[in-house]
């Protein structure tokens, strides 16, 4: 009998081919049904130590909003004159004024407590609060002033470390004041040198200087003043109107040299963040508590706002339509709140020394609480809120948030804790994003599309133009 001849061990390769062309298969599979999961799924962490009932804990950030016909009994009125007049919607006669404020929002598994102007002054006594950023910032400071005062008018108004307004309650010798910074970092208009320089070199002749690793002197002095600072950035990052990535762009320096090869936008972004994140750590007086609020939400709908959008909602928006104006994955005119956050979470990641105050998620829904038409505009301003309004409900999470941070026991029903969202990341766009295109092009398209953004009240630049949606402060 012959002998049988050895095993052809390339016998195998088309096996393991196919093997490895399943596993592929499969891994893209998973990717994609990660990819296309609730809307509602997020990815979360605490930012504060585990404790052992974690897992009754209550998230606020992830709920719904319910019609309440009796609205919040501490609130204020029209009457309050820090309310910008552009956001004060009742005073302008805006058709749904005073529903805004009859919506409540319903966390999942408990209820968040609403704002106790009297019990906060008692709290907070010999404390400094701070909220630093674009005028979105200024909307939540004036209504946390508005809710104090219905308290108390012993005041005094001045500006401390450099603020652009502030006021002390001085009975409680409590301090809260507004730090205006568009991008956190030192910018200013940049010209070309006739003697050349590295940027002159490659063409430029005119943008703006940012260097990344200086703070803005408005608020260089808040972190070693305040208790609690509440930080923003991210809308003048999409404001082309202003920086202009051809007429004038954004140029980057760092320890006083240009940074090279020239970095786009969001890059720069990037760099503001992880610099000023760490100059805030640094320099925080003892026992400071930090905070990021997240991207406050757009809702211009049928165009930007320079061409036509609008924003004429009675109601809440549902989940669907939310997820229609928001997604990464439809590029839209309001996608940059998701993309900001992305830059913000990473630049957050790993750091123990801030809470993220998530707002995001229950603003999407609110396309009924801008000021539109009754903004005072040629245009509906679909970025700033109605006061009284949306930024009440932020300031009521801030102030849950501290009370848990602070040590506080914020017991619902079933005597759990409560604890605030660190991270609250769409799924489905992130897989969707990473698999399809990249977000650097979905960026840079809309840095050169979108519309421009706020300057808490004034136009948007220095030299204004024409017309400018952040005129609404």
């Amino acid at each position: 009998m012959a002998t049988p001849p050895p095993p052809n061990k390339l016998s195998l390769f088309p096996l393991l081919s196919l093997l490895c062309f399943i596993s592929i298969f499969f891994l893209l599979s998973l990717s994609k049904r990660a990819s296309l999961s609730s809307p509602n799924t997020h990815r979360s962490s605490t930012v504060f130590p585990p404790k052992p009932d974690a897992s009754r804990a209550c998230d606020f950030s992830d709920g719904s909003w319910i019609y309440d016909p009796n609205p919040r009994s501490a609130t204020y009125d029209g009457s309050c004159k820090e309310i910008f007049k552009g956001w004060n919607c009742a005073r302008n006669n805006k058709t749904n004024a005073l529903e805004i404020s009859k919506w409540r929002w319903k966390p999942k598994d408990c209820d968040l407590p609403s704002f106790d102007p009297l019990k906060f002054l008692e709290t907070h006594r010999d404390t400094n609060i701070g909220f630093v950023g674009d005028s979105l910032n200024r909307n939540m400071f004036v209504s946390l002033f508005c809710m104090l005062k219905t308290v108390t008018s012993d005041l005094k108004k001045w500006r401390p470390a450099g603020a652009d307004r502030g006021f002390t309650f001085l009975r409680y010798n409590l301090t809260i004041a507004y730090h205006r910074t568009n991008l956190l970092a030192r910018y200013g208009r940049w010209s070309a040198n006739a003697n050349g320089g590295e940027f002159e070199a490659l063409g430029f002749k005119e943008g703006y200087r940012v260097d990344v690793d200086v703070p803005e002197s408005s608020w260089a002095k808040a972190p070693i003043f305040h208790d609690i600072l509440v930080m923003n950035t991210g809308h003048w990052w999409w404001a082309p109107s202003k920086f202009d990535p051809l007429k004038s762009p954004m140029l980057f320096f760092e320890g006083g040299r240009p940074i090279l090869p020239p970095l786009p936008p969001v890059d720069g972004l990037d760099r503001v963040l992880s610099n000023m994140v760490n100059f805030v750590e640094k320099t925080k007086r003892p026992g400071g508590i930090l905070f990021f609020r997240t991207q406050s939400p757009r809702h211009f709908e049928g165009g930007d706002w320079n061409h036509g959008g609008t924003c004429q909602r009675l109601q809440p928006l549902v989940p669907r339509e939310v997820e229609e104006l928001f997604s990464v994955r439809n590029n839209g005119t309001n996608v940059e709140v998701r993309l900001v956050n992305q830059h913000l979470y990473n630049s957050l990641e790993n750091r123990s020394g801030f809470h993220v105050l998530d707002i995001t998620q229950m603003s999407e829904y609110r396309a009924d609480a801008h000021p539109a038409t009754s903004g005072g505009k040629n245009h509906d301003d679909c970025m700033h809120w109605c006061l009284p309004g949306l930024t009440d409900t932020w300031n009521d999470l801030f102030v849950a948030t501290l009370g848990r941070i602070k040590g506080d026991t914020c017991r619902q029903g079933n005597g759990g804790r409560v604890f605030v969202k660190a991270k609250s990341n769409w799924d489905r766009d992130r897989h969707f994003s990473s698999l399809s295109f990249s977000l650097a092009a979905i960026e840079m398209a809309i840095l050169l599309s979108t519309a421009h953004l706020l300057r808490d009240g004034s136009p948007v630049d220095e030299s204004p133009p024409k017309s400018s949606l952040l005129d609404g402060s």
